[in-house]
């Protein structure tokens, strides 16, 4: 990634994107959450308020630039390799599904790389509380401005395939750009700490609700989570 590309997708691109969010949020309610808070605040349920998109992306690109590292790539080792071999096959299958749903995920958006805890799919609108194996790693696209936070998945890792993020560089090679991303940016530490932190918080949750569960579902109700129905959101496994 060179210079050029660093002055452009963060001195200009995520700049404007937390300029405009402060200028949106100053004064309302929003303004004293949470960045994070500000993005599941703003997703509405699926009907975005005007405030989403530029706090989804001043969220999606922290958490790329602190995705990646002069010299990374390589592969990843312990409890997140053994996860990734368990749930895609092998760390090279991995590769391939990731690369394979970044080039492929039309348009402006990103792919990620995220720890499912609940059991919630893309298609329903329900989230009662995981079995085993309801918690695995999934790789996810999702459009614009849109990441995982929003199905309450926990992202480990993504990639930006708006092409600001490598057009100059890469001009329309977006697969090449892809491969220099996995191969010598990645940082798999990072990812590591995401996944430790992702599965402590994800146990923590599941000991809350197992002895919350029946006094706030006394008729055993399912609780509810919100889709944008009108978005395309893929998850691929």
């Amino acid at each position: 990634m060179s210079r050029e590309t660093l002055d452009y997708h963060w001195g200009k691109h995520h700049k404007t994107y937390v300029e405009n969010l402060n200028k949106q949020i100053l004064g309302t309610d929003l303004d004293a959450l949470s960045l994070e808070e500000v993005v599941l605040l703003s997703y509405n349920k699926g009907n975005m308020l005007p405030a989403f998109n530029n706090a989804a992306q001043a969220w999606n690109h922290e958490f790329f630039w602190e995705s990646i590292q002069p010299g990374g790539g390589g592969k990843p080792t312990g409890e997140l390799l053994r996860l990734i071999e368990r749930d895609f096959g092998s760390f090279e299958e991995f590769l391939e599904r990731f690369k394979s749903a970044a080039a492929s995920n039309f348009g402006s958006g990103w792919t990620w790389l995220a720890y499912k805890a609940n059991r919630l799919d893309v298609a329903n609108a329900v989230n009662p509380l995981p079995k085993e194996e309801d918690k695995k790693l999934v790789i996810v696209k999702t459009p614009n401005a849109v990441n995982p936070l929003v199905w309450d998945y926990s992202p480990l890792l993504t990639i930006d395939t708006w092409e600001h993020a490598y057009y100059l560089d890469f001009e329309n090679r977006r697969a090449e750009y892809i491969n220099t991303f996995m191969e010598k940016l990645v940082s798999w530490e990072t990812v590591s700490t995401r996944l430790e932190s992702a599965i402590a918080r994800a146990v923590q949750r599941e000991q809350e609700g197992t002895e919350t569960e029946d006094e706030e579902n006394p008729d055993d109700e399912v609780p509810e989570v919100y889709l944008d129905s009108d978005i395309d959101v893929s998850e691929v496994d």
